[in-house]
């Protein structure tokens, strides 16, 4: 790795773009649901169809990523998803009648689908060959610390200025940030520099790979990699929904809040092992494989001592915690051994649109079997869906 490389700016970069685009897109619809239940007074069921919406659009968006990047070059790209994260921010904010949530929601759709996990690969790739892992884990580190930042962020500039006044905040400081960083970081190559991947000193090395036959919907491959990740994500999403609910009575609502940041924590460090210490020439899928058999186990600790038993309720934390910053980052991984690199980008935005038309309703559900089944339902569900997850990974590409 040559020293002082450029592909290291950008990745700070695609760090802070993922920060912002988490905190607004991802852990704000949480915030969301919570602020205008309290100043309107709306049923929960209305606003959660407009999270739902957020969702489900960006997942149809998100497809479009690729011929996006290609047309309108990825400063513009950026810069559309930055003004419509910050427009988004606003309007949630300013809603006033339920009919205003939907605009709300489509701004922040289309933001969070030309900002999000395919977007992080696709800013990210063109600069790292054999270092991709370590380069991705470290973009998508901004993932999680948009939860760590935007969400006491969220709670303080709500309690002073009201959520309305809270929107336009986050939105200025979205456009402050975001606008000049994807000029300054994101218009330019490698080869426009004259550099290689990793600041090698010359190309790297050609990857011989026939492209699979036909359309991506009918290889097996992506059938095995979108499915097994759309369920780990559906299962980790719907838990954390929950985890609170699940924590608290052993816990105490402070203990709960504290746990909820160590899984945090534990996002950032899981993601950061594997990004580091992956070996070059191991199957990925195996990664992938382990990872959700590791949140299995987290999520049955969980289950067995829901509302009784602290250290294993830590313990099922920890291990549910350590995986979860690796269903981001394994998928893109996968993809840049399985298919050529002028596909991944494709794959990765495909994958990233399954996985967001999936985990859209995991909150519903999870809550659905909390609500029925008591504590223990979630974490057991999870781990359920965790196992299936693994074993549909676990079907190779080829024979």
């Amino acid at each position: 790795m040559a020293r002082g490389f450029y592909g290291w700016r950008v990745v700070a970069a695609a760090f802070t773009l993922a920060m912002l685009s988490w905190g607004i897109n991802f852990y704000g619809p949480s915030v969301f649901l919570h602020a205008l239940q309290a100043r309107e007074g709306w049923p929960a069921a209305w606003i959660s169809a407009a999270i739902t919406l957020h969702f489900l659009a960006s997942a149809v968006l998100v497809t479009r990523l690729p011929a996006l990047l290609r047309r309108f070059g990825p400063v513009a790209v950026v810069r559309g998803g930055v003004l419509g994260m910050a427009l988004g921010a606003a309007a949630w904010g300013a809603a006033s009648a339920p009919w205003a949530l939907v605009p709300a929601a489509l701004l922040t759709a289309g933001g969070w689908a030309v900002t999000s996990g395919a977007a992080i690969n696709a800013l990210v790739s063109p600069w790292f060959e054999q270092r991709r892992p370590a380069a991705l884990a470290m973009a998508y580190n901004g993932a999680s610390m948009g939860g760590v930042v935007f969400t006491p962020l969220w709670a303080v500039l709500i309690a002073w200025l009201g959520f309305a006044g809270a929107g336009l905040a986050v939105a200025g400081l979205v456009l402050l940030l975001g606008w000049p960083m994807a000029g300054r970081y994101f218009g330019r190559m490698p080869a426009q520099l004259g550099l290689f991947p990793d600041g090698a000193a010359g190309p790297p090395a050609p990857r011989p790979m026939p492209a699979p036959a036909g359309p991506l919907w009918r290889q097996r491959g992506f059938i095995t990699l979108s499915l097994a990740f759309a369920l780990g994500l559906t299962a980790q999403i719907g838990l954390l929904t929950t985890l609170f609910t699940i924590l608290a009575p052993a816990l105490g609502e402070l203990g709960a809040g504290l746990a909820m940041s160590l899984a945090t924590c534990c996002a950032v460090l899981g993601r950061t092992l594997v990004g580091v210490a992956l070996p070059p020439g191991m199957d990925r899928r195996l990664a992938g494989v382990a990872n959700f058999l590791l949140q299995a186990v987290g999520s049955g600790l969980l289950a067995l001592a829901a509302g009784a038993s602290p250290p294993l309720l830590l313990a099922g934390v920890v291990l549910f915690g350590l995986g979860i910053g690796n269903l981001l980052s394994l998928p893109p991984l996968i993809a840049q051994r399985e298919w050529p690199p002028a596909q991944v980008a494709a794959v990765v935005a495909l994958v990233t649109a399954v996985n967001q038309a999936f985990y859209a309703f995991g909150p519903a559900g999870f809550g659905a079997a909390l609500d029925a089944w008591g504590p223990a339902a979630p974490p057991a569900l999870a781990g359920g869906i965790q196992l299936l997850a693994a074993a549909v990974l676990s079907v190779r590409r080829r024979g």
